[in-house]
Order: C-alpha cells, then sequence, then structure tokens
C-alpha cells in the first residue's frame, strides 16, 4: 500500500517538475540564456518542499513502534527467524510454542514443540505436553487418541507433573477408567494445587464416587460476587418421545457449555441421572480449567447428551440436543434431546 503511494507521489511530483523546469531550461527565442539558477531554485523548493509537507501534515510511521516491534507476534516472526540459523536450539523451539500458544495459533504451536521434542529425543515433557495442548485447543476428542496417548508419554516421564495429572484424569475418564482418574486426581491434591484448582479436583473426585457437589458459598446466601462467578446458564432439558426407547435405565446425562469459536475444554460441566425433565443450572463453579469459565457476555452452546458409554466424550448413537446461549441476557432455555450423535 505505502509502496504503491510512493510509486503515485513520485510520479505527480516528476509531472509537476517536468512542466516547471521545461520552459526555464529551453533556449530562448531572444538568444538569451536559459534561467538555470531559476531552474535549480524551482527543483529544490518542489523536493525539500514536498518533503517538508509530507513530514508536518502525514501521521504514517516510517518505523514500527516499540509496541509493533514487541508485540507477541513480532517476537514470534524474530525467533523463528533466528532458530533458522540455530535450526538444535531446544529452549527457543519451547519458546516458540509458547509463543504461538499465546497467539491462538496452534497447528504453528504444535510444529514447534514437535521440532523441540525430536530435538529432545523425546524425553522433554514441556515439549509433549505442549504438542498436547495444542491438539486439545483445536479439538478436545483428541483426549481419547493422539493428545491422550501424548499426555500418558509424560506421565511416564514425570508422574507428578500436574499438568499432566489433570489432562491425564480427564483422559482416564473419557476411556470410562474411573480408577485411574480418582488415582490421578487425588494425587494432584498431594501437590498443594492453588484454592482454585483444589475446589475443581474436588468437584471431580465426589462426582466419580457418585456424590454431589455443594454449592459454592455465593449460592449458600453470601453476596454474588461479580464477574465470572457470578455468571451462571439456566437451562431446562427434555427428551425428544421418539427416543425414549434409546435412554437404558441408569444411564448418565452430560450438560456443557462450549464456545464454538474458542475449542478446547468446556467451560462448564456437569454429570447427572438421565431423567427427564430436569433443570440444569451451570456456572464457574462447574468449569473443568480454571482459566477457562463462564463469564457474563459468552455466546455459548449447551449440549446436553445422554452418554450411552458413560463418558464424558460423545460416542457414535449418542442421544442430545443443543442451544446457543447469551450468558448474562438469555433466561432460563429449553433444551430437547431429539438429535443422535454421527
Amino acid at each position: 500500500m505505502m509502496l504503491t503511494f510512493v510509486l503515485v507521489a513520485g510520479s505527480l511530483a516528476t509531472g509537476a517538475a517536468v512542466l516547471l523546469l521545461v520552459p526555464l531550461v529551453r533556449r530562448r527565442a531572444d538568444s538569451r540564456p536559459a534561467a538555470g539558477l531559476a531552474a535549480g531554485a524551482v527543483l529544490c523548493a518542489l523536493l525539500l518542499g514536498g518533503a517538508g509537507l509530507y513530514a508536518a501534515f502525514s501521521n504514517y510511521a516510517w518505523v514500527a513502534s516499540p509496541a509493533v516491534a514487541d508485540s507477541p507476534a513480532a517476537m514470534a516472526a524474530k525467533l523463528a527467524q533466528r532458530l533458522g540459523d540455530k535450526p538444535e536450539d531446544l529452549d527457543g523451539w519451547l519458546m516458540l510454542g509458547r509463543t504461538y500458544a499465546t497467539l491462538e495459533q496452534y497447528p504453528l504451536a504444535s510444529r514447534a514443540y514437535q521440532r523441540a521434542d525430536r530435538i529432545a529425543k523425546g524425553q522433554n515433557v514441556e515439549a509433549i505436553i505442549g504438542i498436547a495442548e495444542a491438539l486439545l485447543a483445536q479439538d478436545f476428542e483428541q483426549i481419547r487418541s493422539g493428545a491422550g496417548h501424548l499426555i500418558e508419554r509424560a506421565l511416564l516421564l514425570e508422574p507428578n507433573n500436574s499438568k499432566a495429572l489433570l489432562y491425564g484424569a480427564f483422559g482416564a475418564m473419557s476411556r470410562g477408567e474411573t480408577s485411574t482418574a480418582r488415582e490421578r486426581f487425588a494425587r494432584m491434591l498431594t501437590l498443594n494445587p492453588p484454592d482454585e484448582i483444589r475446589q475443581i479436583i474436588e468437584k471431580q473426585l465426589l462426582a466419580l464416587d457418585g456424590g454431589q457437589p455443594q454449592e459454592p458459598a455465593a449460592e449458600q446466601g453470601a453476596p454474588a460476587e461479580q464477574g465470572t462467578k457470578a455468571a451462571k446458564v439456566a437451562v431446562h432439558v427434555t427428551l425428544a418421545p421418539a427416543l425414549a426407547s434409546k435412554v437404558p435405565t441408569g444411564a448418565l446425562l452430560f450438560v456443557a457449555a462450549r464456545d464454538p469459536q474458542a475449542p478446547g475444554p468446556p467451560f462448564a460441566a456437569k454429570r447427572l441421572p438421565a431423567t427427564f425433565p430436569i433443570d440444569v443450572e451451570l456456572s464457574a463453579a462447574d468449569a473443568m480449567l480454571p482459566s477457562r469459565r463462564i463469564a457474563a457476555g459468552q455466546k455459548l452452546e449447551i449440549v446436553a447428551r445422554v452418554a450411552l458409554g458413560g463418558t464424558p466424550t460423545a460416542t457414535s448413537g449418542d442421544p442430545f440436543g443443543q442451544v446457543s446461549y447469551h450468558v448474562g441476557k438469555d433466561g432460563r432455555l429449553n433444551i430437547v434431546i431429539d438429535r443422535l450423535a454421527p
């Protein structure tokens, strides 16, 4: 864009110079000498005057501002260029993976972490988990396949890695390995996680044991907190009569809040007995990860699914229904389970 402007401006300036200078340098009919000094003065006035006026009135930054130069995107570009000269720099590839993940460029993050994994000969836990997280950010169903296998590799190398334990517990749940999931959640508690992580783990352990989690203090009468903790999703779930025969006695119902534009773990999820009709309320207390919680203003997709296989991830033939929900704006919505998962 700027190149086009410079070319056009230069052409116009050249045309103006020709129109003004030709009469001054042309030999005159009365044989008097050409006005060379005047031509030189006009040329200087055109060049210096044009440059001065542009500098005075233009807002174009010819030099990148520090904010742009120090942006994550610029840093990633510089780091990628540097790694071209140092292709075996393990720390550099790990940093590039983290930077791409921050920018939510997950395919590029995955490639950077894969390069780090090759350099480390499969022995670097951060690289392995980085690949898994990039896959999960694009499709959380990967917890049952590629990403899940990577997490198991990480746990073999570092059994008490808190991030690997958390993902590994959810992976075990998706495979129906309840005892493994319980053991991993319990092991995380011994690592003294932050309070918000501890609450999530305790909630999952209670659910695995068949109990019902207690409501948080804000819901027991304490003043409701603003923002994330106060945001809720309320839905009324019913089952279409045509699918009643598809739901066996004792089946489980999973209700989850997802953002189609932000792939990854649900922002909130609950596991309940599949009895209909049923009213369900999701809040920040139902988050799977502390970094992904329901907040006012979000536009989410609420999915209610009968888990025929008993796992949090969908399997073919599971009855389900879904609705869109604007957190903080919509009231209680209705979900009708009237479809089967392909």
